[in-house]
């Protein structure tokens, strides 16, 4: 069979029962991860523009789903893209492989879908899972090809994870589930000139919009295509440059796989385990600077006051952010506030970084002198295949000694328990009070004895 094939047979015939319970938990997690993250973006500029800019295109139309946080109604594509959107804005992601963030197309398309099927817990949680092993398997050897042709991998692949999730949960067939798959093949789209120019790229939240069409196309009874992804002028051919597994990038040296691999031992082994949560609002490839850097001071109790300098091996992809054939203009390594040697000193010297801060500090808001010292020690060495977000941290302390750890890139891979004791810091600062946050947090974590679980997940982030 061709791919999308294999990918829809997975799909249609996957039960809750079949998830082993550490899926069945990650779903649970990333769903947690998603809503807080829509719960601190709840008054972002960005969060009010999408709103308004959706009640305007769709001034008139019938309102169906529900927006996070505001209660507004929208019409299906609309809410989804209002979710997106509120999700990307607040920053709280789940990462995978550096460049792609599932949730923030996966859980709004699934979301939107379960309140108007009235879907159970179980069958939400049966189509997330579903979905992040799709479009993760697809990613996962192509992210930075695909990056360094210079298309955005976070869209381009989040479109065929919303598309599962909603097809999923409207109850589409295997056949129909195919040709959605086809669909979002015609509807793929991401580029990064506009962020590297000056603007602001349409992401994920336009990844939804097209998800739902694909799977209205699909349901409506619009046939795909048989071979759309592998084809010769498919989607691998479109957006990897080639049909045959030739990569231009990757993060371990390899210079080719093989596309059959992508659907290989579904169901069995599950890639979805691999997704990390990125808890800080900073990119993916910080998050564990602050952490490791952090353990490693508190293990070997050293303070700023002993640090002469700092040394971190990291994977070159992450010096050369998005992809190194179309690095960030004006990137040039150097430390400066947002960088990665400012969350370094960051984790050396406050043992960790506060949750309601985003990348740079806010109008008001102050950095502590000695992170702004420290990280202009701080120097950054890049390695050829290093394990990403696993860097080696080495503090050398003015007394003669050194002290290192490894990272191991799994850092930030965790239970359910641990990603509601993670997220909590965050409640002072959302639109509903810590109670309710609570309530949400008991009912991600129960979400498989839910009924109603769409309405119920997107009624606890709107306050009373």
């Amino acid at each position: 069979m061709s791919l999308s094939r294999d990918f829809a047979a997975f799909v249609a015939n996957l039960r809750y029962e079949d998830l082993p319970p550490p899926v069945a938990d990650r779903a649970k997690g990333v769903t947690l991860q998603a809503l807080a993250s829509a719960l601190v973006a709840h008054d972002m500029p960005a969060s009010r523009q999408a709103l308004a800019l959706m009640q305007d295109e769709e001034r008139g139309g019938a309102g169906i789903a529900t927006v996070l946080c505001s209660g507004a109604r929208l019409t299906k594509a609309g809410a989804a893209f209002v979710n997106a959107e509120m999700i990307l804005a607040g920053g709280k992601w789940d990462t995978f492989r550096m460049l792609t963030h599932p949730g923030t197309a996966i859980l709004p398309a699934a979301l939107v879908a379960a309140e108007l099927a009235n879907a159970s817990g179980r069958q939400f949680l049966t189509a997330v899972a579903a979905a992040y092993e799709v479009m993760e398997r697809m990613a996962a050897e192509f992210i930075p090809t695909v990056m360094s042709r210079g298309f955005h991998a976070g869209p381009v692949f989040g479109i065929f994870g919303a598309a599962i999730a909603a097809a999923k949960l409207q109850g589409l067939d295997a056949g129909q589930i195919h040709s959605a798959i086809a669909q979002c093949v015609n509807l793929a789209a991401g580029n990064l000139e506009g962020a590297r120019s000056g603007g602001r790229s349409l992401r994920e939240g336009g990844a939804v919009r097209n998800a739902l069409l694909a799977v209205a196309m699909a349901r409506h009874g619009t046939p795909g295509g048989e071979t759309t992804l592998e084809g010769e002028a498919g989607f691998y051919h479109a957006y990897a440059g080639n049909n045959l597994g030739r990569l231009t990038y990757s993060y371990t040296g390899r210079t080719s796989t093989e596309l059959a691999r992508i659907t290989e031992n579904l169901g069995q082994d599950w890639i979805f385990l691999e997704t990390l949560y990125r808890i800080y609002s900073t990119a993916g490839y910080n998050i564990a600077h602050v952490d490791v850097t952090a353990r490693l001071c508190e293990e070997n109790n050293i303070a700023y006051a002993d640090i002469d300098r700092i040394e971190a091996v990291v994977n070159w992809f992450e010096t050369e952010y998005p992809s190194p054939a179309f690095p960030t203009p004006g990137s040039d390594g150097r430390p400066r506030v947002g960088s990665t040697q400012y969350f370094t000193a960051y984790g050396a010297v406050t043992r960790g970084y506060p949750l309601l801060r985003g990348a740079q500090p806010a109008p008001g808001e102050t950095d502590p002198p000695e992170v702004l010292d420290l990280m202009h020690r701080v120097t950054l060495i890049p390695m050829v295949r290093r394990t990403l977000f696993g860097p080696r941290i080495t503090v050398f302390t003015k007394d003669g000694r050194h002290y290192t750890r490894e990272g191991t890139g799994r850092e930030f891979i965790w239970d359910f328990e641990e990603q509601a004791r993670r997220i909590q810091p965050v409640a002072p600062g959302l639109a509903i009070p810590a109670a309710r946050f609570a309530e949400l947090i008991d009912t991600c974590r129960n979400l498989d004895r839910v009924d109603a679980a769409g309405r119920k997940l997107i009624a606890l982030t709107i306050p009373a």
